[in-house]
């Protein structure tokens, strides 16, 4: 188990970086072989839990604290959408590029984050992939197998959305070099490509990443039942079919996302969380039992013995030792006025965040300790809290867990998928959802039924990382200059559809280490909207 362990810590890139640094890196001579790592039940576990473990790897070799893992990502495309404002701060300079849209081409730190962490993540997939042979496994092996390409496909879907250019009101599809990149996501890597063809390797239309992508799902779906382990920080049948449902929504094929989505709820082994569980101090979204799939991190954990390069760092600021905190001037995150604002005072669900002052629920968000509310600006939202309760010892209140899906998501993606095909069945899907879970007294006046699904969608999902899927995949604006806006002065950027920032860049290193790239990068968006300066 000693070599095991040091062949998963040996892996320092995916077979499509081929970075300068990783090729000359000396790799352990006395370490397992991928053939022996699948010999046996208790080898190939060891590959399975490096996935989950690889959600929070922390890198911070450059000393950027914003390289904290999965969940840095999920708040990096948080802060890109119109809905999670930071708060002024010291602090902001961790996220300020990806909100401010500044340096966030293929020259920057930022960029390379994104694109080696998911490039590392996707060879933890690989790696245990590559470990299975099906015409010998056992029914455990197969089990983990699905677990890897359910893994992956996540990974390339997350991946393809981001990077794929679409049109946008600012930057074209020609790029610098003359070449048209619409349509193209990233390259492919699976467990078998070779060095020498990462070293010459395109990025693939959306087309041919459909069917990559599918094929993944559709390996997980079949082999994912094998699975017998219930911990929710590996993805089950439920799961599969979220992505599915996910995967057929960025593609437009309502009918398909909606049954998928379906398949989803009656296989999930959860509810949607009561208001007692949204709104709990001790436990209000940082209990993996409630939802489909997610990341539990323990005392022991890397990420957790930092104190303040984790989720609840980060997204607690009731979390007295973290970033979001930092002496009542942490980068707290709050919810955008006019969201806030569109939210009834009969749902629940709007105590999460702290109401201004002369509202109608002024002094009704819970708190772990009440007197916080004194140094917390307005609409700073609370939902995640640290784990237990605990504001003060990191050990336990980092020991905590954020979503990757819920089953909530896939409610309103069935209801936003059958209102692309019958407006009114997604209206009653809607409706159903919301008096049923989240407010008794709801009735759906919006006559654009996809904007209120939409809107739902964006209250419910807050701080997790898919709004920005939404916002891109159907074109829709970011507004966030405007009368009585709470977004800092840099943030006021206001675009007309599809922002420009959201087709991310390939980083420059790629480019030089893989031939094919070179000349079929994403233009830079960096500086290419004016901030709002005020009516």
């Amino acid at each position: 188990m000693k070599n095991i362990s040091k062949i998963l810590l040996s892996v320092c890139c995916s077979a499509s970086l081929m970075l300068s640094s990783c090729i000359d890196e000396t790799m352990p001579t006395n370490v397992a072989t991928t053939d022996q790592l699948g010999a046996s039940d208790k080898a190939t576990e060891a590959l399975l839990w490096a996935m989950p473990a690889f959600a929070n790897k922390i890198e911070n070799v450059a000393g950027n604290d914003w390289e904290w893992g999965y969940g840095s990502l999920i708040h990096i495309r948080d802060v890109m959408t119109g809905d999670l404002a930071i708060q002024a701060s010291a602090y902001q300079i961790w996220y300020q590029f990806w909100f401010t849209n500044t340096g966030i081409g293929p020259n920057t730190a930022a960029s390379q984050f994104i694109w080696n962490y998911y490039w590392q993540f996707v060879q933890t997939a690989n790696n245990m992939i590559s470990a299975v042979n099906t015409d010998n496994a056992t029914d455990t092996q197969l089990g983990y197998l699905g677990v890897g390409h359910a893994f992956r496909a996540m990974l390339y879907l997350d991946m393809a959305q981001s990077y794929e250019f679409l049109e946008n009101d600012k930057i074209s599809p020609i790029n610098r070099d003359g070449n048209n990149v619409l349509h193209l996501t990233v390259p492919i890597v699976t467990e078998t490509t070779t060095e020498e063809e990462a070293r010459n390797n395109p990025r693939v239309t959306r087309e041919e990443m459909a069917v990559f992508i599918l094929n993944d799902l559709n390996k997980a779906e079949e082999y994912i039942p094998n699975l017998t382990s219930m911990i929710k920080t590996l993805p089950h049948l439920d799961a599969v079919y979220g992505l599915k449902a996910r995967y057929y929504m960025w593609l437009g094929e309502y009918t398909n996302a909606k049954d998928y989505a379906r398949k989803a709820i009656n296989t999930s082994k959860t509810s949607p969380m009561t208001e007692e569980q949204w709104l709990s101090t001790t436990s209000g979204f940082n209990d993996i039992s409630c939802w489909m799939w997610g990341s539990q991190m323990q005392s022991e954990d890397e990420a957790v013995q930092t104190g303040i390069l984790n989720w609840a760092s980060f997204m607690s600021p009731e979390a007295l030792y973290g970033y979001a905190w930092a002496n009542g001037g942490g980068i707290m995150s709050k919810i955008d006025a006019k969201l806030y604002a569109r939210i009834k005072d009969t749902d629940f669900r709007k105590k999460a965040w702290k109401a201004p002052a002369g509202s109608a629920l002024e002094g009704q968000t819970p708190y772990i300790d009440p007197s916080i509310d004194d140094y917390l600006p307005a609409y700073t939202g609370v939902k995640f809290r640290p784990g237990n309760g605990n504001m003060n010892d990191y050990t336990v209140g980092s020991a905590s867990a954020y979503p990757f899906m819920r089953v909530e998501e896939m409610y309103l993606i069935e209801a936003e998928a059958a209102a692309h095909l019958n407006a009114g069945e997604g209206k009653s899907l809607l409706e159903s959802f919301m008096i049923t879970y989240r407010d008794p007294s709801y009735v759906c006046n919006n006559p654009d039924i996809i904007d209120e699904i939409l809107l739902q969608k964006r209250i419910e999902l807050w701080g997790e990382g898919t709004t920005f899927y939404d916002i891109k995949r159907l074109n829709l604006s970011v507004t966030r200059g405007y009368s009585g806006t709470n977004w800092s002065d840099a943030a006021r950027l206001n675009t007309n559809g599809r922002p420009a920032w959201m087709n991310f860049c390939i980083v420059q290193t790629e480019e030089n280490n893989n031939e094919a790239l070179r000349g079929y990068d994403n233009p830079d968006p960096s500086g290419c909207y004016d901030t709002w300066l005020g009516e």
